[in-house]
């Protein structure tokens, strides 16, 4: 959560790529936020795309995190939170829960939220972890304190 989000959020099929955050000076604090930004695709104009906001951080354990003010459509979904448990289960062996929630307000639309949550945003959710993975076997410096 206190990596460059950039290196995280490649990108992939109708997600655009991250490119950089900004007003993010006391991201990692419990009540902080931060604008996220994001290239141009299929979806999306490029520019400014939605906040991320702290909602709980317990060190080394746990977060939670909601992303939303969206700055274009969705699929109806008007916020995502994650949450991030971490249990150290041996020595440099460290158990990694990352749930998440797509919240969505109109009925119609429900369906396709399903199917896209169970298929794509599962997908982009796995090759999310595996870019968190490879940055911390390469000891990836944090962006935030």
């Amino acid at each position: 959560m206190l990596c460059d989000v950039s290196k995280v959020h490649t990108g992939y099929g109708v997600m655009p790529k991250v490119t950089h955050t900004t007003e993010d000076e006391d991201w990692g604090k419990v009540g902080s936020s931060k604008k996220v930004y994001v290239a141009k695709s299929l979806t999306q104009k490029g520019g400014f795309a939605s906040v991320d906001n702290i909602i709980e951080r317990e060190e080394n354990n746990y977060w939670k995190i909601q992303v939303d003010d969206f700055q274009s459509w969705m699929l109806g979904f008007y916020k995502f939170v994650g949450e991030w448990k971490t249990t150290e289960l041996a020595e440099r062996k460290i158990l990694v829960e990352y749930t998440y929630t797509l919240f969505a307000k109109n009925p119609v639309f429900y369906p396709l939220n399903w199917l896209f949550t169970k298929t794509f945003w599962r997908i982009y959710m796995k090759r999310v972890l595996e870019n968190i993975r490879i940055m911390a076997y390469n000891n990836e410096p944090y962006q935030y304190d």
